[in-house]
């Protein structure tokens, strides 16, 4: 709890959610006149950074390794969360942000932009075409926000007033200082960049990334960001002549647009993969970004997700089994230490969660690459019941009540879909779902069903049928009626599980 602390603050926030009863008067009058006067308080205005390796595997001795965090005073944060509810609100109701930002926005996640892209890859990759999926790398995104541009930007999106001179205020007159052990440096003084760990920080910067999307896009190159990770691609008919000249362009109209809006781009940590038959991998030409030549990779990780050129997820999944099985070594020498309540949230923590993550992209695996990934819940079924090694997998899975790894896939391809058709989710995830209307009258008219992809789409042979826009119709239209009728996401969720338990062990 202590690294949680701020130095700036008179005493520890938790301290102060104890005592909340005496103090939301107060607190209502500060946030009521800083919200009056169009002006944040400058006392709130400076910033503990303390540097946090970006991945524990890094060299801690380069600096460019770390990731700085600003320990923010309490008071200020919560005025945030109450600007921060109000701009979420324009934004929703104004519909402002870019359709492919999945970043830090209610109903979207890594998840989301994940699914949309690779079904946009696997669809393509059925076609015949090729892809060049480029990942872009920005330097330091948040700390080189110019707030003359952010300002700017505000300001064109409908901002004016108190509003817009709160914001400025926000923005303007920070400092930070380093803290590393008991040592800390002089203040600083900033003159551009917001602070990460700050509430507002993210929702800003999604405004001030808005325009990217529409770049890339002028082009007829296809994008998805998450927040600062920005993921273009195009895809194009092998052996094209057009597609060097057009991807070329847009890259350079990238570099400029980063360029004018203080952004630096590193071309040398920029990656690409080409998703392409094994037939078309030669195309013969690189893509250039500011003059330097993007080597083509056998795989890349996007959003914490290894893709490979044809899609099989083989990388991916053999990587989060050996690191998920690298958990259960150690969880399995604290188990003498745990009563089973705290081992099962453990092991959901070290080890599930692994499987968990972006696990609709595993739907349609083959049973040769899925099975490293039931290997490891059963593992953990083992683990936690103490159960000889012997005992069949579903036993232990029903005793725990766990769904099997193949229908925990399927589970979340429901509950996305659900949200998708419930406006939870993002545009780009609904507009792929249609609902079935029949040409006449049927007795199915009423059963909120989705429209099949047509065959000559659905076959999907050099993906495994593997594509969310055709997989998700497929397995929700086998859903009961009263199921894809739930009133609710909870009731949505908990009426699914116990069908899909049923399916699963009947």
């Amino acid at each position: 709890m202590f690294n949680r602390l701020c130095l700036i603050d008179p005493c520890p926030s938790w301290l102060i959610k104890l005592a909340r009863g005496g103090l939301v008067e107060w607190f209502v009058i500060i946030i009521n006149a800083s919200l009056d006067q169009g002006k944040f308080p400058s006392v709130l205005k400076q910033a503990i950074v303390r540097p946090i390796l970006k991945k524990a595997s890094l060299d801690s001795a380069i600096l460019n390794n770390y990731r700085p965090i600003s320990n923010l005073p309490f008071l200020g944060k919560v005025l945030e969360r109450v600007v921060a509810s109000q701009l979420q609100g324009f934004l929703d109701d104004t519909d402002f942000l870019d359709p492919s930002q999945s970043g830090f926005r209610p109903g979207h996640s890594t998840e989301t932009a994940l699914v949309a892209l690779v079904d946009d890859l696997r669809r393509e990759l059925d076609r015949g075409s090729v892809t060049l999926l480029v990942l872009l790398d920005i330097s330091a995104a948040f700390d080189t926000i110019d707030h003359g541009i952010l300002l700017g930007r505000l300001s064109g999106m409908g901002l004016g007033g108190m509003a817009l001179s709160w914001l400025q205020s926000f923005l303007e007159g920070r400092s930070q200082l380093v803290k590393l052990g008991d040592t800390c440096s002089d203040p600083w003084p900033l003159t551009c960049g917001v602070p990460q760990g700050s509430i507002l920080s993210p929702m800003l910067f999604n405004i001030y990334m808005k325009p990217l999307g529409e770049v890339i896009r002028s082009f007829g190159v296809r994008c998805h960001l998450y927040a600062d990770d920005t993921q273009l691609y195009y895809s194009f008919p092998p052996y094209s002549k057009e597609a060097p000249q057009i991807l070329n362009q847009c890259l350079a109209a990238v570099m400029g647009w980063m360029r004018a809006n203080k952004l630096k781009l590193n071309p040398d940590k920029t990656e690409v993969l080409q998703v392409s038959r094994m037939s078309d991998r030669g195309i013969g030409w690189l893509p250039v970004l500011d003059g330097v030549a993007l080597p083509l990779k056998a795989q890349v990780r996007s959003l914490g997700v290894l893709l490979d050129s044809a899609l099989t997820l083989d990388a991916q999944v053999s990587a989060v089994a050996g690191r998920a099985f690298a958990q259960l070594k150690l969880v399995r020498q604290l188990r003498p230490y745990l009563v089973k309540s705290d081992l099962a949230t453990v092991v959901h923590a070290l080890v599930t969660s692994r499987l968990d993550y972006c696990n609709a992209l595993y739907v349609g695996l083959p049973l040769k690459t899925a099975r490293k990934l039931q290997l490891v819940q059963r593992s953990a079924a083992l683990l936690l019941t103490g159960a000889n090694y012997r005992e069949r997998s579903t036993l232990l899975l029903k005793e725990l009540h766990w769904l099997p790894f193949t229908f925990r896939t399927q589970f979340k391809v429901h509950v996305i879909t659900y949200k998708a058709l419930n406006g939870l989710g993002p545009s780009y995830l609904s507009d792929r779902l249609s609902p079935y209307e029949p040409a006449r009258s049927l007795r199915s008219s009423g059963e909120a069903l989705l429209s099949l992809p047509p065959p000559s789409q659905a076959r999907l042979v050099g993906t495994r049928e593997r594509a969310f826009s055709v997989v998700a119709p497929q397995l929700w239209n086998s859903l009961p009626r009263e199921i894809r009728q739930a009133p609710t996401l909870v009731a949505f969720r908990k009426s699914l599980k116990t069908w899909l338990f049923t399916q699963a062990f009947r």
